[in-house]
């Protein structure tokens, strides 16, 4: 669609109701890319059951967390709808106020929505059914807010004065009557609802039932940073007049800091409310306990290597706190595994993996000999063997099976062994492998972890700890050990308990008597007071030294030393990183660029990619070039884009306006030798100057008032 209009502007074209909107579902994408192939429907099935039970938990997770901060708000507005049934001073003076409680959920914006949601249905469930939600983006203006406010709660058409024409013609229900914008107007609409709890010749009810009968009317502000003061202080005001009429409770979603509403609300203002502080779980928080409930288990299939990981929770810490983002990454890693990989078939549960490996065409088989951890694994073994692998599909397919069960045994010892480590270590002052959890899990997946600096000085200072740290330490390993039902980790469990009765028992063990320190290096300290020779003073620091390494440990230092090493003999054994282990590539997904990629996406390169080649995005055969080029039959901005990078900082208006007008003449067909080559006329000029204002829209270049016929470049480098 064009316009007539060739001046700098934004024009929006609204799309035909009668097209249908279609999306690209997870069948759709699987059947793009997977044409031919024989897996492709098991895949599919596999990635949508995976797909559905990280949606699944991911919920229930969400709402065990929120649980807490939403049943206190739940508790926090039945208190105060109980306030306005008592008669004592107090109450009356605290029911005068609005009572309001200010939620503080983080910056994690994005995740707000799921939280509101599930207050709002808690609230309709068991407290009012008269609860709405107003964002600032639709409230603009005090009556805007009004109008939102009681159309959600009326659920009917409100008009306002200036709008009233436009209500009429836009509104789709023209059997609803439109209603005055006006509180008093819900202050006749609420007691129209609740008037069967006052009909004359009824006795008066127990305050509770009072309370079922007259529930109160909840507005939640989700982003009160986003409103105009102006308009909150306004509303606060009028709501204040009517309180005695309406029970009205406000919920302040804050993301940012309580002072918020400080800031925001005068004293005249803010005296009017009665607020309570509620604080939910830190988003860092909260990533930590979905890392630790769905990634950092063996019951899931599906795993991320650390470069994926890494991304995801980079992107997480830099860019938008969102727990919410955060699973639809891992999400779009599931989608592309499956998509990707042929062998994912295998990425399941332990019987089902088995009995996949059974049902494996001559192609899977020959896809599974050119893994790379298959062709390590096969360089390793004899001469004969690694024929049978390579020549014979049937005991390659009992080679799989007994493969994939070791790989399930790796990871059911591997996440248990990690819990320990972590339990130990973050107790340590400066945590040597990280607070969190994830951290340690990151530096396991790179490399060795028994070989990283940081262990090593973790090591030492577990040496170092007190026995009641010690015991301490060590009950939290049996606690995470018990419930595996792996016949290593109940060997493990078991040593570690006889290892923990033993140091419980020293209290009751007769004491030893062991040579003080003093008395083994008495002499040396004799012989250093009478010498002072250099030679004789370094020799009688030595002599020190070796008393001090030889002198001999306590019953708990040897039992220390045991445990210390008993851990360490877990992690060498349980800890190798993913990569090592023979078919990973099943269940591993490693193309962090992708996720990159996809998530953290870059619309400064894409504009210029597009700007660059058209070609790619138009699919039109004219407008194909050679590498660096732009073809003259290509749209007006992408010329004038081309042209702008051959020059400077400051881009002359009419030089560029010429070789604009040569280009576009080349590509008319207009003969280089008449007249009327490259002569900028009427059309060409509008055309050029469209062009300029999307370039200047699209943030390429801008007006500068060095030279009132130039124009400053914004943007340097290609592609």
């Amino acid at each position: 669609m064009s316009t007539s209009s060739v001046s700098k502007g934004c024009f929006v074209f609204k799309p035909s109701a009668k097209k249908k909107k279609t999306s690209l579902g997870l069948e759709d994408y699987f059947s793009q890319g997977c044409e031919g192939d024989e897996s492709s429907e098991a895949r599919f099935r596999l990635c949508h059951d995976l797909w559905d039970k990280i949606k699944a938990d991911t919920e229930v997770l969400q709402d065990e967390l929120n649980r807490k901060i939403l049943d206190s708000l739940l508790d926090f507005t039945r208190k105060c709808s109980s306030t306005r049934q008592h008669s004592d001073w107090a109450s009356q003076m605290r029911a005068s106020e609005i009572p309001t409680a200010a939620l503080v959920l983080g910056v994690n914006v994005p995740d707000h929505d799921m939280t509101f949601q599930s207050l709002s249905d808690l609230l309709q469930q068991s407290v009012t059914p008269h609860v709405v939600s107003v964002q600032a983006k639709e409230c603009g203006a005090l009556k805007h807010l009004m109008k939102r406010v009681l159309e959600k709660l009326m659920n009917t058409v409100v008009a306002v004065d200036d709008d009233e024409e436009e209500e009429a013609e836009q509104t789709s229900t023209p059997h609803h009557k439109s209603t005055h914008c006006s509180l008093s107007t819900l202050c006749d609409w609420y007691n129209s609802k609740t008037k069967k709890a006052h009909t004359p010749g009824k006795k008066r009810s127990s305050p509770a039932k009072d309370e079922q009968q007259q529930p109160p009317v909840v507005i939640i502000f989700k982003d009160l940073e986003a409103f105009n003061p102006r308009v909150l202080q306004d509303f606060i005001l009028i709501c204040s007049r009517y309180i005695e009429r309406v029970p009205l409770m406000f919920i302040f979603g804050i993301a940012t800091s309580p002072s918020t509403i400080q800031h925001m609300l005068p004293h005249s203002v803010s005296s009017l409310l009665c607020i309570e502080l509620f604080q939910s779980l830190s988003c860092t928080q909260h990533l930590a306990t979905v890392i630790d409930k769905m990634i950092l288990t063996h019951h899931f299939p599906f795993k991320l290597n650390g470069k994926v990981m890494q991304v995801l929770i980079s992107i997480f810490l830099y860019h938008d706190f969102s727990v919410r983002n955060f699973i639809k990454g891992v999400q779009l890693a599931l989608l592309e595994h499956f998509h990707s990989q042929p062998l994912s078939v295998l990425c399941c549960k332990k019987k089902q993996a088995l009995l996949n490996v059974t049902q494996l065409s001559q192609s899977d088989l020959e896809k599974i000999r050119q893994l790379p951890s298959f062709r390590s694994y096969v360089e390793t073994q004899e001469s004969e063997e690694q024929v049978n692998l390579l020549k014979n599909d049937t005991h390659l397919k009992e080679v799989c099976t007994k493969l994939l069960k070791d790989l399930h045994k790796y990871h059911k010892n591997y996440y248990p062994v990690l819990r320990c480590l972590h339990t130990l270590t973050s107790s340590l002052p400066r945590y040597p492998l990280g607070k969190q959890i994830r951290e340690l899990h990151l530096i396991c997946l790179e490399k060795n972890v028994w070989e990283n600096e940081d262990y090593q000085s973790a090591m030492k200072l577990l040496k170092m700890l007190a026995k009641d740290e010690l015991i301490t330490s060590l009950q939290r390993c049996i606690e995470i050990l018990q419930p595996v039902k792996s016949k290593r980790m109940r060997n493990a469990c078991v040593q570690l308990e006889d290892l923990l009765t033993k140091l419980k028992q020293l209290d009751t063990a007769p004491i030893e008597t062991v040579p003080s320190v003093e008395e083994s290096i008495t002499s040396p300290l004799k012989n250093l007071q009478k010498k002072t020779n250099l030679f004789q003073l370094q020799k009688t620091l030595l002599e020190m030294n070796e008393s001090r390494r030889a002198k001999k440990l306590s019953p708990f230092e040897i039992l220390r030393n045991e445990a210390i090493e008993f851990i360490d003999s877990l992690v060498k054994s349980h800890l190798s990183p993913p990569e090592c282990q023979t078919l990973n590539e099943v269940c591993y997904y490693g193309s962090s660029g992708s996720v990159r990629r996809h998530l953290n996406a870059t619309p400064r390169t894409s504009i210029q990619a597009a700007l660059s080649s058209p070609y790619y995005f138009l699919q039109n055969d004219s407008l194909k070039s050679e590498d660096g080029t732009v073809s003259n039959a290509a749209p007006d901005i992408c010329i004038a884009y081309k042209l702008h990078l051959e020059c400077g900082r400051l881009i002359n208006l009419y030089d560029w306006l010429e070789a604009y007008s040569i280009v576009v003449s080349a590509a008319e067909g207009v003969d280089p030798e008449s007249d009327s080559y490259g002569k900028v006329d009427e059309v060409k000029h509008a055309r050029f100057i469209r062009a300029v204002s999307e370039l200047e829209f699209l943030g390429f270049i801008k007006s500068t008032k060095q030279k009132t016929d130039h124009v400053a470049r914004l943007t340097w480098g290609g592609c």
